[in-house]
């Protein structure tokens, strides 16, 4: 696969006019000249041969594939549904929207429920028509052990503390684990995230109650990334006339502590858009959707989780919330439109909400060895999008999965 007249967004550069080669699924090379006048590989000089697929970009910006570190599902479908079809319509609906990897995540239900969506997910993962979706990169475990006063539009009958004989039990019941949040002040938490840590699954603080100084020591045993940021979690209150922090000012306040912001332009308004940005940089702030099923689906009701134990939920005003409108429920964003918040409303260069939406999940999630970036031996996932971030063609792979059909 050649891409010209390309383009190409880099991790802190644009190569204009650019030629981007493919080859057996892996970027063999990136040709032109960035604003800082850096010559990239040169174009391997071998014929073209008969099978080589020509793309022609037409001056559209080609980018890194996204890769979505939280969504719940889209397109109608909800991993907790519990059936491949389902796995599998959520990933198509992502890919159409420039995901091309994402982690399929739970919420907190049933353990019935939760064990059959693991099953679940290793059959979707396996079944020959994944490959016209967005790439499963595992699992992200969101809950059961939240904080109560912070749980958001998590069903409370759910919720309760750690205890390392079912978490472990989860633990074996699948090797695709990613990562896990999970609030760090609870009695057990701590011992859940060194175990976590001791088997390269990353623990991430949410739906949290925890002071600043709780953080911190969850910080020591591992965990180092905030869960959407700003939403379920605590921030600065009044005990006996003291202020004390909660886990919004930690997530500034550490070095090294990653965050995820649900840039969809509901959830943060353009100030704290731009706050998050400029205080924790592109290379702390992962975008993600947090999606659930109405992403992609045009539907006014519906709801969270799955299909039978899920709860109800309206689509208003271009955000899923609670039917008392006592908060947002997931969202039905796609990671265009998070791209598209960041540059057209928080007016953050368009090199950096890339980023945030590519390179920095992929580090998050330790996957930046092959994914995230587009430089030579990287893999071909792709994503071709005009000014406004509408996306033209997905590549996985070197090979298109949608491509947008021209009136």
């Amino acid at each position: 696969m050649i891409i010209t007249n390309a383009t190409i967004i880099l991790p802190d550069t644009v190569v204009n006019n650019g030629t981007l080669v493919c080859r057996d699924g892996k970027i063999d090379a990136v040709i032109g000249r960035a604003a800082t006048a850096t010559v990239y590989d040169v174009l391997p000089q071998s014929p073209l041969l008969q099978d080589d697929e020509i793309i022609d970009a037409a001056g559209y910006y080609v980018a890194p594939g996204f890769i979505d570190i939280h969504t719940h599902g889209g397109g109608g479908a909800d991993y907790m549904d519990n059936t491949v079809e389902a796995y599998l319509q959520a990933a198509k609906t992502h890919a159409a929207h420039g995901t091309t990897a994402l982690l399929a995540t739970t919420i907190a239900g049933s353990q019935e429920e939760l064990f059959g969506s693991l099953k679940t997910y290793h059959r979707a993962k396996a079944n020959p028509l994944n490959r016209n979706g967005s790439q499963f990169l595992g699992i992200h475990l969101e809950g059961p052990y939240f904080s109560y006063e912070q749980r958001g539009a998590q069903d409370p009958k759910y919720l309760r503390n750690p205890e390392p004989k079912e978490y472990e039990a989860i633990l074996d019941a699948s090797d695709e684990i990613v990562r896990w949040s999970l609030a760090p002040e609870l009695p057990g938490a701590l011992a859940m995230g060194r175990h976590l840590e001791s088997m390269n699954i990353l623990p991430a603080i949410a739906h949290s109650n925890a002071t600043y100084e709780e953080v911190l020591k969850a910080f020591d045993v591992g965990f180092r990334h905030v869960t959407h940021l700003y939403s379920a979690m605590s921030t600065i209150v009044r005990r006996n006339s003291y202020r004390i922090a909660g886990v919004l000012e930690a997530a500034y306040l550490i070095d090294g502590m990653t965050v995820e912001i649900i840039a969809d332009g509901k959830h943060l308004p353009k100030s704290l858009l731009q706050y998050v940005y400029k205080f924790k940089g592109a290379e702390n702030t992962a975008l993600c959707t947090d999606s659930m099923r109405a992403a992609g689906y045009d539907c006014t009701e519906t709801c969270i989780g799955s299909l039978t134990n899920g709860q109800r939920v309206i689509i208003d005003d271009g955000v899923a919330k609670m039917p008392d409108k006592s908060c947002f429920a997931g969202s039905i964003a796609t990671a265009d439109r998070l791209v598209r918040t960041m540059v057209e409303i928080a007016e953050t260069p368009i090199v950096d909400a890339v980023r945030m939406m590519t390179l920095t999940p992929a580090e998050i999630i330790e996957c930046d060895d092959c994914k995230g970036a587009i430089s030579q031996g990287m893999d071909a996932d792709l994503v071709i999008f005009d000014e406004h971030i509408n996306i033209q063609r997905t590549i996985i792979g070197g090979r298109t999965v949608y491509q947008r059909i021209k009136a």
